[in-house]
């Protein structure tokens, strides 16, 4: 089931990565790197490297606006 911004995401996601290292300092393109379908990898990828909860990755990107 797809996530809210996830549908935000496909057309707008350099605009998110820039969002989520301003944010975020300490992410690089390759914690960053989303291809349509591995959405967990990279949230599992920003969790790792800023230690942020799943749920707290998602409200950030859920409420990015585009």
């Amino acid at each position: 089931m797809s996530k809210p911004w996830q549908d935000k995401a496909k057309g707008n996601w350099n605009i998110a990565k820039g969002k989520l290292k301003q944010k975020w300092g300490e992410l690089t393109d390759d914690d960053l790197d989303y291809r349509e379908g591995k959405e967990d990898e990279v949230l599992g990828r920003i969790q790792k490297r800023t230690g942020e909860t799943k749920e707290s990755v998602n409200a950030f990107l859920n409420d990015l606006k585009f």
